[in-house]
């Protein structure tokens, strides 16, 4: 285990190192002119030469990159441009973080609890009413365009249920339609995945066997076939715990919550280099980290799983 961590850790690093090093050089064809904002006009050419030098953006691209680098080693993100000028950009994401994390983690919570218990329920009874509500569920979540769903939760769900229709931090209630409407998805996704693997454990010999040994189905099933069942789901979780960072960029938009999602676009928008490279650099840490984690975990549930042979023998 230690080897394959170590290991893996050194490949997440290069990779890491290999996407920040494109995305800083992609930014760096961008045109000049995002740099300066609405000030572009209003400065003439001599003027622009003089911020761009003193910004480093005339020195050599390899020293560039060297001071960028040594910019994140030293733990600065650099200072916003275009969307905040001249606050800095670990400011600015510390104010998005915290409502996107909370949102997250209380969809996350509620997407693992109702889509592995219908999930179970939907194993457990096989085309009986549970699997056939299950079914419908899944179908219409992934049927439907998300936008349609979370329109309808937001107009009628909340004209129906008395809640507020926006976000406000003072307001606790407004909190539960947004949180909803973030865990569907992965609701959804969460009960496919856990009935598909437990119908294919309870088909296995060792399961028949322990019936045929008299052993009671919920030992079997709490024991075996569900601790079994969850091994493949875990490796995502991790990853998925990291990404409630990320936010939701339609949702956030929808009931105007000040998170994280919808930062990225802005800064793209508005072509806040430093910015993108900053959110960039957190994503890309947020993707690989959780991967990482996922196969640890992994590794962790099923002592089966050896992580030290090549190709990761079962």
């Amino acid at each position: 285990m230690l080897k394959y961590s170590l290991k893996r850790l050194l490949q997440s690093l290069l990779t890491l190192i290999i996407v920040i090093t494109l995305v800083f050089l992609l930014m760096r064809l961008m045109p000049e002119e995002g740099y300066f904002g609405d000030n572009y006009e209003k400065l003439d050419e001599s003027q622009r030469e003089a911020i761009l030098t003193s910004m480093g953006l005339r020195d050599p691209m390899h020293v560039q990159l060297k001071n960028f680098y040594k910019s994140i080693i030293s733990g600065d993100l650099g200072t916003s441009i275009t969307y905040r000028p001249k606050v800095p950009v670990a400011d600015i994401i510390k104010t998005k973080i915290p409502y996107s994390l909370c949102f997250g983690l209380v969809a996350m919570a509620l997407s693992l609890v109702f889509g592995i218990t219908l999930g179970i329920a939907m194993a457990r009874s096989k085309s009986k009413f549970w699997d056939k509500f299950g079914t419908a569920y899944i179908v219409i979540i992934n049927a439907v365009p998300a936008a349609v769903y979370y329109l309808f939760i937001q107009l009628y769900c909340s004209n129906v249920l008395k809640l507020p229709i926006l976000f406000s931090p003072s307001q606790p209630s407004s909190w539960i339609l947004p949180a909803i409407s973030m865990s569907l998805g992965s609701s959804a996704s969460y009960a496919m995945w856990m009935r598909r693997y437990m119908v294919d454990e309870l088909n296995k010999d060792y399961v028949k066997l322990a019936r045929a040994k008299g052993l009671k189905d919920k030992k079997t099933m709490r024991k075996h076939v569900l601790r079994n069942a969850f091994v493949p789901m875990s490796q995502y979780l991790p990853a998925s715990l990291l990404y409630t960072i990320a936010g939701s960029i339609y949702i956030e938009s929808l009931y105007s919550i000040p998170g994280m999602g919808g930062l990225l676009v802005d800064a793209i928008q508005r072509q806040d280099n430093p910015l993108v490279q900053a959110l960039v650099l957190i994503y890309s840490s947020i993707g690989i980290i959780g991967l990482f984690l996922g196969d640890i975990l992994m590794a962790s549930l099923d002592p089966r799983i050896k992580l030290d042979r090549k190709g990761g023998a079962r």
